[in-house]
């Protein structure tokens, strides 16, 4: 742990101590307001009920049921999660409208989240993620290691739209909360195994006691595991398996009055999964080789360095109720990442467009919030800090150089950001409340960018280089930025079991520099005196981006709320929009491939979304048996309304939205009866997503037009309290093949039809065989799973 996390977690122990004092000499009255401890680790004694929308949700920093918080927001249980099979935080995308989380190309871990539009699929440093990843309240600063392995866990929700006046980092698209179980009260063990298709083996082991009358300890652990969805026919290894170690400890300290609630947690997760390596959807330019009949083989070369994933982390989180309406929480965190990773962009033996990568993070977070609540007043005020530092290393080996050549290119950004925030809710009657918040955030970014060319590895792949020329690029540079952003929001309460609301909210995202850009490429300001630090400067620095959104809901329940549902509906102004990519240039007279961000686009997003559950019967086959139908639907139009490319033109007629279709839809039919000391509950998903284009320039290689998922489950909890689960899962049941990602280094014109050569076929821009590679989600897939809880 480096100098600065033992600082932060240091201060948030302090403030812990601190706080012990006059939370403890105090008696909590039999009305005092619920303890902030339940917001961060709730208890889950007892599964809330899953058909009527009374599942509680901490979307506004406080415990509140689903329908009643003023907020688009998904939220899933853990037992809601166990019975659909969800395996990882991906799983939940096609029950969540106009929502995309799916695994970024390469590897098993890396996120791509996007929400209403928003999001950031390029996982390099320099960029800040459109959708907020939080585990445990800890905001995750990277995409690597951000695909979460469901185990453990509480509950998850999906806050749709910008959130920046409630939560610790100012997020542009909105948030995914992912909350672990708070610790039972006696000693528990907790385990479960899933046996399936590909020889998926997995097994959890959860532990936990209590020590004495105020402290509990808990130990989980998760060794998931899959062959290979393909194969690699070139290295003859697994492609698309799975193999990983992951494991968290907690200790929880709650004093005899309840009023101070401190929790201490750490992670740790060990990939060692091979490389996720693309599909060709071209037969090879130069070696004539032809399509693979599997989608899900490879024959990609690079096998160095070997695939290694590990991230792990520590956090704190301190609570103490000082007195009946104020509460005062810390949250301290410091986290690290590395990732070692082959992308072989051609997915052919020869070394043609192959890029040895490694991925270094390393964050430390402390946050501070007062929350105050009263019969009409709640709300709070809060300070946050970010310090990360985020490093890529990319060898760029290719055919068209020198047999030996790297290409080399490193960024390393560095973040500091702080920030203060406050939200507060005024109930004027019972029926009407208005709501009003807003934070100031102070971004600056610190980055160095490194592009040269060497004969050889460099030494972090292995290698002893030799330069070969002088370096292309070698800069730093250093930019600050700030903005308030406010939100307001206004409900009314018609009756016991309907709200309305209207709100009003601004998102921002800071700026940065492109850590893969290239300052030969900078334009020239003054011929007179060259290309200038202040031109490269220009050139590799891009603007922050801002949302300003306006969102109106109605959530109601009837007929004894057997039918509840949430409808909302959304416009958007999407300004400075930041446009990540990558494409073939010459450094110094050699083929390379350099990174291009600009600040080219304003759009317009408009769009509405509804989900309801419906029981369809109840106690018809004794006492608990149900029918229920869950539904959502979203629709979105996103449309840019200014693109300007690389020529200086707009071309926004013929640009689109990445990852966002305009569609998405989903219907879970589950049925519950009683048999024996049990219950049988049976479910059975059906998702659609529309054309799903994989970048901003539309794609006949990478584009997935619209299809439609199958996914069922059966499950039998028995015994005391349920104690005991056995189920059978299927996932993608009609075993649909769909595309997720990819990598396209193809001519085209503008509106991203192919441009081919004399002889009709693809024409590369970047290497000789051609990179039009896709990656897949996941088959056909059955598996049983068994539990038991002691």
């Amino acid at each position: 742990m480096n100098r600065r996390a033992s600082t932060i977690l240091k201060l948030g122990a302090s403030a812990a101590a601190l706080l012990a004092t006059p939370a403890m000499a105090q008696t909590a009255p039999a009305d005092a307001p619920q303890s902030a401890a339940a917001e961060t680790a709730p208890d889950t004694s007892a599964t809330p009920p899953q058909d009527n929308g009374d599942i509680v949700v901490t979307a506004r920093r406080r415990s509140e049921t689903l329908q009643s918080v003023p907020i688009a927001v998904t939220a899933f249980s853990a037992d809601k999660l166990d019975k659909i099979g969800a395996v990882d935080l991906t799983d939940i995308q096609n029950v969540t409208p106009n929502t995309t989380l799916k695994t970024a190309r390469g590897s098993n871990s890396t996120l791509a989240a996007f929400i209403r539009g928003v999001g950031q699929q390029d996982p390099v440093p320099g960029f800040e993620a459109g959708i907020g990843i939080y585990l445990d309240d800890v905001y995750l600063n990277r995409p690597q290691a951000a695909v979460l392995d469901i185990y453990d866990v509480d509950r998850i929700e999906v806050l749709r739209g910008p959130q920046g006046t409630l939560y610790g980092r100012n997020t542009i698209g909105g948030a995914v909360k992912y909350v672990t179980k708070r610790l039972p009260n006696e000693t528990e063990l907790r385990v479960k195994a899933n046996y399936g298709s590909y020889d998926q083996a997995d097994g959890i082991v959860a532990l936990s006691t209590p020590i004495g009358d105020m402290f509990k300890v808990g130990v989980a652990g998760a060794r998931l595991s899959r062959g290979g969805f393909g194969r690699n026919t070139n290295l003859n290894i697994d492609n698309y398996n799975k193999d990983i170690w992951a494991g968290r400890g907690t200790i929880e300290f709650e004093s005899p009055d309840t009023r101070l609630f401190v929790r201490i947690t750490g992670d740790y997760t060990h990939d060692l999964s091979n490389p996720r390596n693309g599909h060709r959807l071209i037969s090879g330019l130069l070696s004539g080789a032809p399509v693979l009949a599997n989608v899900f083989d490879t024959r990609a070369g690079l096998n160095f360095p070997k695939q290694d994933i590990q991230a792990g982390g520590l956090s704190m989180t301190a609570n103490a109720q000082l007195t009946d309406h104020l509460t005062l929480r810390s949250i301290s965190a410091w986290r690290k990442d590395t990732s070692f990773t082959p992308i072989d962009f051609d997915a052919l033996p020869a070394t043609d467009v192959d890029v040895p990568a490694v991925y270094r993070n390393e964050q430390t977070s402390q946050e501070f919030q007062l929350l105050y609540a009263s019969d009409k007043l709640n709300g709070l005020v809060g300070y946050y800090y970010l310090g990360a530092k985020a490093a890529t290393g990319f060898g760029v080996l290719l055919s068209t150089t020198l047999p030996g050549f790297d290409a080399y290119t490193a960024g390393d950004v560095r973040t500091e950001t702080s920030s203060i925030y406050g939200d507060f809710t005024y109930d004027f009657t019972p029926e009407f409340s208005l709501s009003v918040g807003g934070r100031y955030t102070w971004d600056q970014r610190n980055a160095y960018v490194f592009k040269a060319n060497y004969i050889g590895l460099t030494s972090e792949f292995g290698g002893t280089p030799t330069p070969f020329g002088t370096p292309a690029t070698n800069f730093r540079g250093i930019a600050n930025f700030k903005r308030f952003t406010p939100r307001v929001s206004l409900s009314f309460k018609p009756a016991a079991d309907h709200l309305l609301y209207a709100s009003y909210s601004e998102g921002f995202k800071g700026g940065g520099f492109d850590p893969r850009g290239s300052g030969t490429s900078a334009p020239i300001s003054n011929p007179a005196a060259g290309r200038t630090y202040q031109d490269i400067y220009n050139y590799l620095l891009f603007r922050p981006e801002t949302v300003t959104s306006y969102e109106a809901g109605y959530k109601g329940a009837a007929f004894d709320r057997r039918l509840t549902w949430a409808l909302a509906g959304f416009y958007a102004d999407y300004t400075d929009v930041q446009v990540p990519g990558s494409v073939g240039c010459l450094q110094n007279g050699v083929q390379s491939f350099c990174g291009i961000t600009t600040n080219a686009a304003k759009a317009r997003i408009k769009g509405i979304e509804l989900e309801s559950t419906a029981v369809l019967a109840r106690d018809f086959a004794g006492i608990g048996s149900s029918v229920v139908l869950n539904g959502a639907v979203g629709y979105i139009h996103a449309r840019y309304r200014t693109f300007i490319g690389p020529t200086g033109v707009d071309v926004a007629n013929v640009r689109v939205f990445q990852n966002t279709p305009d569609w998405t839809a989903s219907g879970t039919l589950t049925g519950n009866v009683p048999v024996g000391d049990g219950l049988v509950t049976a479910n059975s998903t059906v998702s659609y997503r529309s054309l799903t284009h994989q970048f901003e320039t539309a794609s006949p290689f990478l584009d997935q037009p619209g299809y439609t998922l199958l996914d069922a489950g059966l499950t039998y909890a028995f015994g005391e309290g349920r104690r005991y689960t056995i189920g059978v899962y299927g996932k993608n049941l009609t075993d649909v093949r769909y595309k997720t990602s990819g990598y396209q280094y193809i001519r085209s014109d503008i509106a991203g039809t192919p441009i081919p050569d004399a002889a009709g076929k693809p024409f590369p821009t970047l290497g000789k065989e051609g990179v039009a590679t896709a990656f897949y989600g996941n088959p056909r897939q059955v598996f049983v799973s068994v539990g038991a809880k002691f």
